[in-house]
């Protein structure tokens, strides 16, 4: 990544046995926080790992969009939420 965000978690084990996730994105410019649905138990290296992936997937998916020459939307992603601060 280009910037390094500071990425805090918190988490909570569902009836489920899935794993709710809340995490901060501490940035000076853009602060976010959202909440990722985790199968089964995950460190917290992979955590943070999973949201930066998503992140990253979501920014490309962004930018993909050209008017004059349309792709296929990603497909939208139930597991992941992202707001801003």
């Amino acid at each position: 990544m280009e910037n390094q965000e500071k990425i805090s978690i918190t988490t909570k084990t569902l009836a489920s046995g899935n794993c709710q996730v809340k995490f901060f994105i501490e940035d000076e410019v853009k602060p976010q926080y959202g909440y990722l649905l985790v199968n089964g138990p995950k460190s917290v290296g992979e955590i943070i790992e999973e949201i930066k992936l998503r992140m990253e997937r979501r920014r490309n998916s962004a930018l993909n969009m050209n008017p004059f020459f349309p792709l296929p939307a990603a497909p939208e992603d139930h597991n992941f939420y992202l707001y801003s601060a």
